[in-house]
């Protein structure tokens, strides 16, 4: 048998003249092809007769694609072989360490660790970090370590299991491409392993991680992943968390049957809400010019239009009421019907007396410095200036609401914002319950609005509401910002 040894020649680079019938296997060792059909016998002689272990990633050839012996037994998950490789040497971090080399395009220059962890050999990969590191003097320095999000203890075992060592720029560049592969593939267990070892999350591993311990109903996976999602840099969250990771975290809130897992998604929607205040709402700028003396004011002898309010009068100016809105507007055509039977009053159902005497008030004075509102009546006054249409009222009430909202009147405020149409309000709701979750969830009241079915009765859709609003929220301060 011809014995291979470090000069022995490979398989021809492919040329015009003599192309390459497999280019991915050009510069082929014997050693590679025995690895390749796993013939440990031959890769045994191989070696024994001098082939260099590394197969022709030594060569200097500019157009040198081959994998190496140890790549090709990674995938291929051969664990004796991988065994043999190591103990003669081979270096499992060799292509990264190549400053020349050319990717492969059947392998995407994926390292040994990479391989294996794509293709769920965890054995193997354990086999393989057992080798020492050669590049002892490439260790993370203490800036890189916080660069990376890497606790400082951050450490693997030494192939003498003599305790740890701290891991080299290098490897630790191999271990997080080989924690991206076994997301990708959804080998959950190779990714917490290696993760067990300091290799610190990137935002698409953890949400590939996630999605796998959720399809698999993994439910410690899914706790200890939700538990480190507080790892991830701030800076690192991109649109893959506003188009992947939110819609996944709202599917897990909304379907979980555990409460632990529930409280750490809530915390996460407080976490990327985010410390700054929610926004406030806006004053609408053009109030109401005093159209009448407030002496006016339900004045029986001056009046022209009269009202029946729980079964009390309150006596009113239609020259003020016509332009005040168009409810109004339409109340004084059906007094115009009205007087034409003599009936003189306009029936006022569903708002109380001190609630109209307010809101006429707000309209003889021109404006809401002259009311006092008690803190008990402002959702009624909402109510009420949403029914008769007066904008300036409504939101005057509103931002009192937002002033005032605390974890025991959020939901009711929620509630009326949505059934009067006021989107501001309801929005700044949202981002009290977002920023407040975990403190919500022990109140039934709004475990039934996000989870009941009288919610859904009500045309409300909760966590459809506060998804749109947080992701909304993530895009203004961790991506729109930086652009």
């Amino acid at each position: 048998m011809y014995a291979q040894t470090s000069t022995a020649p490979q398989v021809p680079g492919s040329s015009p003249r003599h192309p390459s019938v497999h280019p991915d296997s050009r510069h082929w060792t014997a050693l590679t092809f025995a690895v390749l059909h796993e013939h440990i016998s031959v890769v045994q002689l191989l070696l024994d007769a001098g082939a260099h272990v590394e197969g022709s990633a030594v060569s200097s050839s500019e157009d040198n694609y081959a994998e190496t012996p140890l790549q090709l037994a990674s995938a291929a998950g051969n664990y004796e072989l991988v065994s043999l490789l190591l103990d003669r040497g081979a270096d499992p971090l060799l292509n990264m360490l190549e400053a020349g080399g050319v990717s492969s395009s059947l392998h995407e220059d994926m390292n040994c660790f990479s391989h294996s962890a794509a293709h769920g050999h965890r054995n193997v990969l354990r086999k393989l970090l057992t080798q020492p590191q050669l590049c002892p003097g490439d260790v993370l320095s203490l800036e890189e370590i916080l660069a990376e999000g890497v606790d400082s203890d951050t450490s693997s075992m030494d192939s003498a299991n003599q305790g740890p060592v701290r891991l080299c720029k290098t490897r630790m560049k191999a271990l997080q491409e080989a924690t991206y592969y076994s997301a990708e593939h959804g080998y959950l267990d190779i990714t917490m392993e290696l993760r067990s070892l300091g290799i610190p999350w990137k935002l698409h591993v953890w949400i590939e991680s996630l999605w796998t311990s959720f399809r698999q109903s993994h439910h410690s996976a899914m706790e200890s992943l939700l538990q480190e999602f507080f790892t991830i840099r701030e800076e690192d969250y991109n649109e893959e968390l506003v188009n992947e990771g939110l819609p996944l975290l709202f599917n897990i809130f909304k379907t979980s049957k555990s409460d632990a897992v529930i409280q750490q998604v809530a915390a996460i929607f407080a976490h990327c809400y985010g410390n700054s205040p929610i926004p406030s709402i806006p004053e609408i700028q053009k109030a109401l010019a005093a159209r009448l003396d407030p002496h006016f004011l339900n004045n029986k002898e001056m009046s022209d239009v009269t009202f029946l309010v729980e079964g009390k009068m309150f006596y009113a100016h239609k020259v003020l009421l016509v332009t005040a809105s168009n409810r109004f507007k339409s109340l004084m055509t059906i007094k115009s019907e009205q007087d034409k039977h003599g009936n003189k009053t306009i029936e006022i159902s569903d708002v109380k007396y001190s609630i109209f005497q307010m809101l006429m008030q707000y309209l003889y004075y021109g404006g809401t410095e002259s009311i006092q509102v008690p803190t008990v009546a402002i959702l009624e006054l909402l109510s009420a200036a949403s029914q008769f249409q007066l904008n300036a009222l409504q939101r005057h009430c509103e931002i009192i609401c937002s002033q005032s909202i605390s974890t025991d009147n959020s939901v009711s405020i929620y509630k009326y914002a949505k059934i009067h149409n006021a989107p501001e309000l309801a929005l700044f709701c949202e981002g009290f319950f977002l920023k407040n979750m975990r403190t919500l969830l022990g109140q039934e009241s709004f475990t039934q609005l996000i989870y009941g079915r009288s919610s859904k009765v009500q045309g409300l859709d909760t966590l459809m509401d506060l998804q749109a609003t947080l992701t909304n929220r993530v895009k203004d301060v961790y991506i729109t910002s930086r652009v």
